[in-house]
């Protein structure tokens, strides 16, 4: 009985939650489990995916929008402008069409979305005492300004050999493979950068900027200080040693930095008519937004199971959470 108060508890402080305890959809779990490999491979790989729809949109954008490689031999300002400009577009049409959906035109109402509240307005913490205009600050400035300074020197090392390129031609596993294995690479990376910035000296100097989010939105995902900044996108340098096409260069750019508002929209599907299209946020990293200290990671990487710092939703979890966040800062 006194669990399951703990549990209504919990529940209550949310508009929307997904059963819990939270299951384990890790890829690495073990023993593997053939059937649930199957399944993510189709979910994530064979539909139409946010990660489908991310390289649909990287093979786009590399034939249509960003400079080809022989224009990057050189680090000449057309080009790099127009890198720049392309992902001012992209940031301004994924996070900015995600907020007008949810938050702007309130099409899906308060459907699947986790927190009761609205975005945080006249709050002296944020810069315009605006979240949202404070986010967008952070995202448009120095978000795409160092995602394309990233972007640019990949790829001129990439147009003066100085990193390996591939083609799809020449190495038609390896392309295709590489796609896959960028989001878990990610996932990785993000996950000890993460903790790094948990770190009190560097969570109080950097990442307390995008900890102001505790009810997160589109534009939030992006939203950083420029020393976090620095952090969480050198996963790009990757593609200094491991040989890519710039498409899966693109396809990492996006995943890094539009993707990261498909990922904090604050709800966890996209419907249409009443029925889930697009996976979305995870209450997975919601909870992390609420409680600081927990899900540092994302549900493909078993790192925080691991490591004890996984939350499942529950109350019990909360408070194991809030006592690790008291011995941190004390």
């Amino acid at each position: 009985m006194a669990n399951d108060v703990r549990q209504d508890a919990e529940a209550g402080r949310w508009n929307y939650r997904p059963e819990i305890p939270l299951s384990d959809p890790s890829v690495f779990s073990w023993p593997p489990d053939p059937r649930f490999l199957a399944r993510w491979i189709a979910q994530n790989w064979l539909s139409l995916s946010e990660r489908v729809m991310m390289v649909i949109v990287a093979v786009i954008a590399w034939a249509l929008f960003y400079p080809g490689l022989d224009q990057a031999q050189n680090l000449a300002p057309g080009w790099i402008l127009r890198t720049w400009l392309v992902n001012v577009g992209l940031m301004l049409v994924v996070a900015g069409g995600l907020h007008w959906y949810f938050w702007g035109a309130k099409r899906q109402g308060k459907a699947l979305k986790f927190d009761h509240r609205d975005q945080t307005r006249d709050n002296g913490q944020f810069l315009f005492r605006d979240q949202v205009r404070d986010n967008m600050f952070w995202s448009l400035t120095s978000g795409v300004g160092q995602l394309t300074a990233f972007q640019v020197i990949i790829m001129w090392a990439m147009a003066n050999g100085y990193a390996p390129v591939i083609t799809l031609s020449d190495a038609p596993v390896w392309f295709i493979l590489w796609l896959v294995l960028l989001p878990i690479w990610s996932a990785f990376h993000f996950y000890w950068v993460h903790r790094l910035l948990h770190v009190p000296f560097f969570y109080k100097r950097f990442h307390a900027l995008h900890h102001r989010n505790i009810n997160i939105g589109p534009w939030s995902g992006f939203a950083m200080h420029p020393g976090e900044h620095v952090l969480y996108l050198s996963s790009l340098l990757i593609h200094l040693i491991v040989a890519s096409h710039p498409i899966h260069l693109i396809f990492h750019v996006i995943y890094q930095g539009p993707g990261a508002a498909m990922t904090h929209t604050g709800y966890e599907n996209l419907l249409i008519r009443d029925k889930r299209r697009l996976a979305l946020g995870t209450f997975y990293h919601q909870l992390h937004h609420r409680y600081f200290e927990c899900n540092y990671g994302n549900q493909e990487m078993p790192w925080d199971r691991w490591f004890g710092t996984f939350h499942d939703g529950s109350e019990a979890a909360t408070s194991r959470t809030r006592a690790r966040k008291k011995q941190m800062y004390t």
